[in-house]
């Protein structure tokens, strides 16, 4: 007869979310879902483009050329106490390229139209795109933030090409029945959404028929 062997029990999935952002407007997005993230105490893995820092110094008066202490002053030093991992876009032996590396999933926010192109065509030209590629090819969520108007038939054909792949598309359209007074309730409303698809419990904006107690 075979023996039998105990088998350990599997691992919960590890609290580790990867984010990209790129060089669509709408930077504020990607820093704020990080910033959630990091509060939630998952540990983050960012992967920016150089279009990307580009938009971070235009709308957000980053200084690209100081990058590590742009994110630890961001991001409440995460990345010196290690509660994050910055990998540069041409890393591409970084953890994040490997299929082994276990994580929840990848959100690209905001998500350009250069890059959702490359990632509906296979094309790993960087890091952020073979970090996108590997979680479609290991099954893994992945969610994109595509910013742009108008949009064009190849926008719309390649997001409909990633979608009917289960990549879960969620377009910066904010809402305005929860009554948004400011900016930053605009931007809470979005990225709240990005949250509810990554299954992530938040209190970032009053849902449809919440009371206001």
């Amino acid at each position: 007869m075979a023996r039998v062997t105990e088998q350990a029990p599997k691992s919960a999935e590890p609290a580790r979310w990867v984010v990209g952002i790129t060089g669509a407007s709408g930077a504020i997005y990607g820093i704020t879902l990080c910033r959630q993230l990091l509060a939630a105490g998952f540990h983050l893995h960012l992967v920016i483009t150089d279009a990307g820092w580009r938009v971070l110094k235009e709308e957000l008066g980053w200084d690209a050329a100081r990058r590590v202490e742009c994110l630890n002053t961001a991001f409440d030093s995460a990345l010196s106490e290690n509660r994050m991992t910055y990998h540069p876009l041409n890393d591409i032996g970084a953890s994040i390229a490997s299929g082994s590396f276990r994580c929840a999933g990848m959100v690209i926010i905001p998500c350009s139209m250069g890059s959702l192109s490359a990632i509906a065509n296979g094309a790993s030209t960087n890091l952020l795109t073979r970090a996108a590629d590997v979680m479609l090819k290991e099954g893994r969520p992945l969610l994109l933030v595509p910013r742009e108007t108008p949009l064009h038939a190849i926008h719309l054909e390649n997001m409909l090409k990633l979608a009917r792949l289960g990549v879960r598309m969620i377009p910066a359209m904010p809402a305005f029945y929860n009554g948004p007074q400011s900016i930053e309730d605009i931007v809470s409303f979005l990225v709240g959404k990005v949250m509810d698809s990554m299954g992530i419990e938040h209190n970032l904006y009053k849902r449809w028929g919440q009371s206001n107690g």
